[in-house]
C-alpha cells in the first residue's frame, strides 16, 4: 500500500482508496480528492509538511497526516 505522502515530487498518482473516518474523510472528499482522481505532486515542504498537489486543475496543500490517509497507485 502506497500513500500520497510517499509519492515523489513530479509524480502523478491515482487515488485508490480514502482511509479515515467521519469529518476528516468528508473534508478530504470535499476538496476534490475522491477515488479514481489523479493527483500531481508539485512540492513538498522541507520537513514534509505540507504537501502541495494539483487536483482537478486546482492547487491544494495537504498536511502529512491527511496525505497518509490517501492510498494511491
Amino acid at each position: 500500500m502506497k500513500t500520497l505522502r510517499e509519492a515523489k515530487i513530479g509524480e502523478t498518482v491515482k487515488v485508490v482508496k480514502l482511509h479515515g473516518e467521519g469529518a476528516v474523510k468528508k473534508r478530504i472528499m470535499d476538496m476534490g480528492v475522491t477515488k479514481g482522481v489523479e493527483i500531481f505532486v508539485r512540492k513538498v515542504a522541507p520537513l514534509g509538511d505540507p504537501i502541495e498537489v494539483t487536483v482537478r486543475n486546482y492547487e491544494l496543500s495537504l498536511r502529512k497526516e491527511d496525505a497518509e490517509m490517501i492510498e494511491v497507485e
